[in-house]
């Protein structure tokens, strides 16, 4: 039998609270419950079984639940099991509900039984921000499908694919980004060293403002920040090169200008690329078409990458 029980059954008070704790102090409890079961349990009938609201500012919870199993537990027979609101400002970086999984947990997990159900949904109503957020790396990990109904936007500029480094190309220094690169009898990446060469393989990613947006065939400990273009992963002789797409490309314009619209083709000078003033030659050995000019000299080029 419960040591203390206030029930209101009054149709005239449906707003009624049958215990209503308030305490004042910084560090003070309005309501505390401990037991060896539930420690505070609380049934509303249609509405909330246990409501709590903090009005501290220095990051007071509404309702605190700690258990050697679950420390905060809600069953919702028509609607929500767990209800979280915060009115705090934007500036505040505030939750409606907050889960921190510490070094043995998730922060927040879910699970869903019914068809069509989302073990996690998040909505935002005014569309003005994500429904979901994730920070980490990765920032999202998914063991399944993926489907997207809309568009799916991607902030770089290129799709690029990792390629081995070549041994006798002196290194992953000998590729910088915007490198021009060809194949070498065993498929791994070398410096193009001549002009009209057949076996081009595209450019380095990561020059200039440029970062691939897709990276294909990623190895499983390859993070994302190492393949961009500059980076090594693991002592790994690795390079991410673009094969579609906008990318820089060092040029040169020795044996004549490029202009915008060029084909571009491998040149004799070492990484570099030159316009395809040959067609017959240009067969098989183009890269892309410049995007950007060059009058003279070295420089870099943008050019659209599209093998052909």
């Amino acid at each position: 039998m419960p040591t203390f029980r206030n029930e209101v059954n009054d149709p005239a008070l449906p707003e009624e609270t049958a215990i209503h704790g308030i305490a004042r102090g910084s560090d003070a409890i309005a309501v505390f419950g401990q037991g060896g079961a539930v420690g505070l349990r609380g049934d509303g009938g249609t509405w909330h079984g246990v409501a709590g609201i903090s009005t501290s500012t220095t990051g007071g919870a509404g309702v605190n639940g700690t258990g050697a199993a679950v420390g905060v537990q809600g069953i919702g027979e028509t609607w929500v099991g767990v209800y979280g609101e915060t009115r705090a400002p934007i500036t505040a970086g505030s939750s409606g509900v907050l889960g921190e999984g510490k070094d043995g947990g998730d922060g927040v997990k879910g699970h869903a039984n019914g068809p069509g159900k989302a073990a996690v949904a998040g909505f935002h109503l005014s569309n003005r921000g994500p429904g979901i957020f994730g920070r980490g790396s990765p920032a999202g990990l998914f063991d399944g499908d993926v489907v997207v109904s809309g568009d799916l936007i991607l902030s770089g500029a290129d799709v690029g694919e990792r390629f081995d480094v070549s041994d006798g190309s002196a290194g992953t220094a000998g590729i910088s980004p915007g490198t021009v690169v060809v194949l070498d009898d065993a498929g791994a990446l070398m410096p193009c060293e001549r002009g009209y060469d057949t076996t081009v393989a595209g450019v380095v990613s990561g020059a200039g403002d440029r970062r691939p947006a897709l990276v294909l065939d990623r190895r499983e400990h390859e993070s994302a920040r190492s393949t961009a273009g500059t980076g090594t992963s693991g002592g790994e002789r690795r390079r991410t090169v673009a094969v579609v797409g906008k990318v820089w490309c060092l040029a040169e314009a020795s044996t004549g200008p490029i202009r915008v619209g060029d084909l571009l083709t491998t040149s004799s000078a070492r990484g570099h690329a030159m316009a395809a003033t040959d067609r017959e030659s240009a067969f098989g050995a183009v890269l892309g078409k410049a995007l950007t000019p060059l009058a003279s000299g070295t420089g870099l080029v943008l050019a659209l990458v599209g093998l052909g």
